[in-house]
C-alpha cells in the first residue's frame, strides 16, 4: 500500500483548487493500492487557499525555529505541522512503507521546495510532511521520479 498526495490522483486539493494528475498514481488508486492524503487539508486549511512557503527549513519548522507563511504574510505553521502529524498517523495505522509525494510543495516536496520569497525560485530541501515521514522510516518518492520509469504496479 502506498500513501499518495491526493492531487496526484486528480483530487482538486492544490492551493489553487486544481490538481496534478499523474496516471501512474491514479492506476495505484484504481487498483486499491493507495491511500490519498492532502496534509494541508488535514491540517485545516481550505481549498483554494493562499500560496504558502517555508521560511527556513522543514527541520527548523519541526523544531519550532522556522515558520511557514502565506503570500499575504499569515503564519500557517501550526496547520502545516498538524497536517504532517495527521499524515504520519495515517501512515503508521496503515503500515505504510512508501509515499509518493508532490515535488515542490511546502508539505510534500521531496527534493526541493520554493525559497520563501514567492518568486518561483526553488531550493534544495523537503516539505514538512516529507521530512516527518522520512524521519519515521517511510520511504519518500517524488512524483517526478515516476516520469520515464516503468514501475511494475
Amino acid at each position: 500500500m502506498y500513501l499518495i498526495s491526493g492531487c496526484l490522483c486528480g483530487v482538486n486539493c492544490k492551493y489553487n483548487g486544481k490538481n496534478n494528475l499523474n496516471e501512474k498514481c491514479l492506476k495505484l488508486l484504481e487498483e486499491g493500492k493507495a491511500i490519498l492524503i492532502c496534509p494541508e487539508q488535514l491540517g485545516g486549511l481550505t481549498t483554494p487557499r493562499i500560496p504558502a512557503e517555508i521560511i527556513g527549513t522543514a527541520e527548523g519548522v519541526l523544531k519550532g525555529e522556522d515558520k511557514i507563511i502565506t503570500q499575504n504574510n499569515t503564519n500557517v505553521t501550526e496547520e502545516f505541522i498538524k497536517g504532517a502529524m495527521e499524515t504520519l498517523n495515517i501512515a503508521k495505522r496503515c503500515n505504510i512503507k512508501m509515499a509518493i509525494l508532490k515535488e515542490g510543495s511546502p508539505s510534500c516536496g521531496v527534493n526541493y521546495v520554493y525559497d520563501g520569497t514567492f518568486s518561483g525560485n526553488k531550493i534544495k530541501g523537503q516539505g514538512i510532511t516529507a521530512k516527518l515521514l522520512k524521519e519515521n522510516g517511510i520511504e519518500i518518492i517524488s512524483d517526478t521520479a515516476l516520469e520515464g520509469y516503468e514501475w511494475d504496479f
